[in-house]
């Protein structure tokens, strides 16, 4: 039998959180939530997570990028998809027309803007999920 696969959002918006966590929860995945970048790291480092929802502006300013960051350099997190789910776009300008983040910008698995359509939303962490469950498979 399946475990249901453990979620973590990281995202200061308690609406746009609200209607992203209600869509995953109806999906049947465990979902947690922090709003802010020091509650989420705790959060990582306390509990076990098979993947992270993550917005990029939050606080004083692009505080999910050092989240994303600190998560690559951790032996614990570093296999964790990471799904970046944000308005940057608008916000500073960066353009992702559709193609992988660059990697010298933050180590991601994927991105996608804010507002994400429910169906585009599961099929990313499904995706996801299954691409770290092939790695470690391959790993032994």
């Amino acid at each position: 039998m399946d475990q249901k696969k453990r979620l973590l959002i990281i995202d200061d918006d308690p609406d746009f959180v609200e209607g992203i966590k209600s869509i995953l929860d109806a999906a049947d995945y465990d979902v947690d939530v922090a709003y802010n970048p020091k509650d989420g790291l705790n959060a990582l480092q306390t509990g076990k997570y098979d993947m992270l929802l993550l917005d990029i502006m939050m606080g004083r300013g692009a505080e999910g990028i050092m989240i994303a960051r600190k998560l690559r350099k951790d032996a614990k997190l570093v296999e964790m998809p990471v799904l970046i789910i944000t308005g940057i776009r608008e916000q500073i300008a960066f353009l992702f027309p559709g193609e992988a983040v660059h990697p010298r910008f933050v180590a991601v698995d994927e991105l996608v803007e804010k507002p994400v359509e429910p169906q585009l939303l599961l099929e990313k962490v499904s995706t996801l999920l299954q691409r770290a469950e092939e790695r470690k498979a391959q790993a032994g």
